[in-house]
């Protein structure tokens, strides 16, 4: 069979003999499951980036006029907006035996909100038009949301432990080059042509159509429920888990405290922009971001697999590096050369798609079942308020000092570092 060839060809012979974490029932569905998967995990990470908040659709609002208060609410509202409601739909969730259903939902809904997009911005200039989108993207990251819940679950119940980090890893590779190739597409493009980004938008919306028609083949064995609890009682009783379980909320304060490997980009690309401003300057660092996905997702999916730890740890000194040569080199020497502020942002990039591959294999690893649902709508919907918080004090410090925020997400990493060092093994290697 087609699968079979391409599992084996993908996946270390060793691994692919193993079938670790799963029922017996799944393993000779293996092979197919994978490579469905993978599809369509490639596909959703396509179009994520084709749809980027921090370019694409920043530079979309731009061209359609609208206010730039509007633009700040991107990030937020693509990130806390899919993690937010995660407590309360992995309580729903967990009710049904199988739920790829829902990860089938939530790219539709993707899907549609981003064509959505497409049409408001042919129709429609201004505030109009950014309102409008900031409503879909609303929208699109409640499905989004169904999708991160759901694929943790699906693939815990289809992928063996010991072969999910590559997944994710391969599938950030090649999401990595193929967007690489429309960036350069983009530099020979005019940055102001609104169909460049109707084109995007569309080509985004073809994506999760097509990855929820590929995830509704996979074969996913029933798994655990509760039947008819209440989803706002059951989501509430969820939260004691930080406090009733120790590994998981050490796990938690990790995650929370790395999130400065994401949320430092966007000030160093606004330094970048402040010396060197210019129509290519984005989409060199969206060149950037794509070569660091294809350098560095294979290997980290890879060592996750060994050791999703190492890689939490490995990827979190990264992002400190980052930070805190970048805050030295802004308070010592001031203005950068271009290709200084392209390779920091290399180096952040690489380290943060380190922090994301190793703890999505790490929660993977350590639960299964109810719990590993519940464990990802805990932590989700926690880190959507975090990230909320943590944008507001970094934008209260960049009114005062952009060197302050630098050193504000230095001093985070630093201490994801070392919660990160205390976290105990749960991959195959341990």
């Amino acid at each position: 069979m087609a699968e079979r060839k391409i599992y084996e060809l993908l996946v270390n012979e060793e691994d692919a003999r193993a079938c670790r974490d799963i029922p017996d029932s799944a393993c000779t569905k293996v092979p197919k499951n994978f490579v469905l998967v993978l599809l369509s995990q490639l596909l959703l990470s396509l179009g994520d980036l084709l749809t980027s908040p921090k370019t694409v659709l920043t530079w979309l609002m731009s061209v359609v006029g609208a206010p730039a208060a509007m633009v700040a609410w991107l990030v937020p509202i693509r990130e806390s907006g899919s993690m937010l409601p995660q407590l309360l739909i992995g309580a729903w969730v967990r009710r049904y035996t199988i739920r790829k259903t829902f990860w089938i939902a939530g790219s539709l809904v993707q899907g549609s909100c981003v064509l959505a997009m497409a049409l408001v911005v042919s129709q429609w200039q201004g505030a109009v038009a950014g309102l409008s989108i900031i409503g879909l993207l609303l929208l699109f990251s409640l499905g989004r949301g169904l999708c991160s819940v759901a694929m943790k679950d699906v693939q815990g119940k289809t992928i063996p432990k010991g072969q999910r980090g590559q997944l994710t890893g391969i599938a950030g590779t090649v999401s990595g080059v193929l967007t690489l190739l429309v960036s350069l597409w983009l530099l020979r493009q005019e940055p102001d042509n609104l169909i460049v980004y109707i084109v995007l938008l569309v080509a985004a919306a073809l994506l999760w159509f097509s990855a929820a028609a590929i995830f509704s083949q996979v074969q996913e064995q029933a798994g655990e429920t509760d039947g008819g609890a209440n989803a706002l009682q059951l989501a509430w009783q969820n939260l004691s888990l930080l406090k009733t379980d120790s590994h998981f909320r050490q796990f938690v304060l990790c995650r929370a405290l790395l999130l400065g490997s994401a949320l430092v980009s966007p000030f160093l690309v606004l330094l970048a922009q402040q010396h060197h401003g210019n129509g290519q300057t984005l989409a060199w660092f969206l060149i950037c971001a794509s070569l660091a996905s294809a350098i560095s997702a294979a290997f980290w999916g890879r060592l996750a697999d060994r050791s999703s730890r190492k890689v939490i740890i490995i990827a979190a000194a990264m992002a400190l590096t980052g930070c805190a040569v970048l805050a030295a080199l802004h308070l010592f020497v001031g203005q950068l050369a271009l290709y200084g502020y392209l390779l920091l942002f290399l180096l952040l990039s690489i380290g943060h798609a380190g922090v994301r591959v190793g703890r999505k294999t790490y929660l993977l690893d350590m639960a299964s079942g109810n719990k590993r649902t519940d464990y990802v709508s805990v932590s989700n919907s926690l880190i959507g308020v975090l990230l909320l918080v943590v944008g507001g004090i970094s934008s209260l410090l960049a009114w005062w000092s952009l060197l302050a925020v630098l050193w504000f997400f230095t001093a985070s990493c630093l201490a994801g570092l070392l919660y990160a060092l205390k976290l105990p093994e749960v991959s195959k290697a341990d």
